[in-house]
């Protein structure tokens, strides 16, 4: 037997009254889904415990089979494995965005959904003008990269707004707050001068392009403790298939093989017909792979209801499809990892729709995989990293 696990990142979401009151998954065309969601079994999953952050962390890692409430110290900690960051004793990692503030608002919690390219550019200047040996940049993909701070242990417990919680909001009211906010908020106003005539930003002014006016530190994480090897808790040899840092720092933590592929990004412009072929070949040396896509949860973060259901609809058309044709016995688990509803356009923590599809699944009487059709069945899954045993027929 084989398995796959695709978690469609933030498709779930709200009904959205310009839309007749539909969800994006309500709306998206997706007859591979469909068939699947008729003779497999559809449920809810509450992937995010109560009280914790309605994060990807969190909710990818209970997909992965690990209790959150046990493993999770940070996403930023996480993020930083993928691109291997140590953190010693003392020193405390924080997501960097490069991100768009005017007139005092967030404009853009991506810059734009900068380039990666162009962004590296930025990252190694803000590490020339206003790092040091205890001030550490390090680039990462599009937008999202890590400050590595030394000798600053109270940075850990500082209190932090995503920027992606506050769109169109003031800053104000939402900058670092507490004991060793200081060191951060410096770093920010400091940034600001590096970026301002960047020949990167001067660029994009001229092609119309937003500019990335300042950094955002945010998730402060410190020391994280290791992961149990999934081999050893799960008896499967696994593989993940991701474009961001953190799904990547999750696999390299459970010992999973973190397989890239070109053309997949985060956005958009994701090549999920590669993502899906990909999948197929990691299959052939391993029992479970990881399929994790990226894009309608970026579309949800810019309350796009167009790209959210178009990433959806080819998430539907070029992956699903092609492992529908997987020639094999195969069993999947498809599913998001928390809602990214338009109107907030930032997560939430309540329970996600999944589907279980494959050889010893029957039908418990679902159309689509919906949240509608998810809450109708009763079968609902808690605590949400439990799942994975769902999937492998362990209770």
């Amino acid at each position: 037997m084989k398995y796959c696990i695709l978690i469609i990142d933030g498709a779930a979401g709200h009904p959205i009254p310009s839309r007749r009151g539909q969800t994006s998954l309500e709306l998206a065309k997706t007859p591979q889904l469909d068939a699947l969601a008729k003779t497999g079994q559809v449920g809810q999953a509450l992937t995010v415990p109560q009280g914790m952050e309605p994060s990807s962390a969190c909710a990818c890692m209970s997909i992965a089979g690990y209790d959150p409430q046990t493993y999770y110290r940070g996403r930023s900690a996480i993020e930083a494995q993928s691109m291997g960051i140590g953190i010693g004793q003392g020193e405390t990692v924080f997501r960097c965005n490069l991100v768009a503030v005017r007139d005092g608002k967030m404009l853009d919690y991506s810059a734009g959904h900068i380039t990666t390219e162009e962004a590296r550019e930025m990252i190694t200047s803000l590490g020339q003008e206003i790092g040091d040996a205890q001030t550490q940049f390090f680039p990462g993909v599009s937008y999202r990269h890590i400050l590595k701070l030394k000798g600053h242990p109270e940075a850990a417990g500082v209190i932090c707004t995503p920027p992606h919680d506050i769109p169109s909001q003031s800053i104000v009211g939402n900058l670092p707050k507490g004991p060793g906010s200081e060191i951060l908020n410096d770093l920010m106003r400091r940034s600001e001068s590096v970026l301002r005539n960047h020949p990167v930003n001067l660029k994009r002014l001229n092609r119309g392009d937003t500019p990335a006016t300042t950094i955002w530190l945010f998730w402060p994480s410190g020391q994280v403790p290791a992961l149990p090897p999934f081999k050893e808790l799960y008896g499967l040899k696994g593989a993940m298939i991701s474009a961001v840092d953190l799904l990547r720092g999750i696999a390299i933590m459970a010992g999973m093989e973190v397989i890239k592929i070109p053309g997949v990004t985060d956005g958009p412009d994701n090549d999920y017909a590669a993502q899906a072929m990909g999948a197929l070949k990691a299959l052939e040396s391993n029992d479970l792979v990881v399929v994790h896509v990226e894009s309608p949860d970026e579309a949800g973060h810019t309350g796009s209801i167009e790209n959210k259901v178009d990433a959806i609809e080819k998430t539907d058309r070029e992956i699903i499809s092609r492992l529908r044709e997987y020639n094999g016995d195969l069993r999947l688990l498809i599913m998001p990892d928390h809602p990214t509803p338009i109107e907030i356009k930032t997560h939430t923590g309540e329970p996600v729709p999944f589907l279980l599809w494959g050889p010893g699944f029957d039908s418990n009487g679902a159309q689509r995989l919906t949240e509608a059709e998810a809450a109708s069945t009763s079968f609902f899954v808690q605590p949400g990293y439990v799942i994975i045993n769902k999937l492998l027929k362990r209770g």
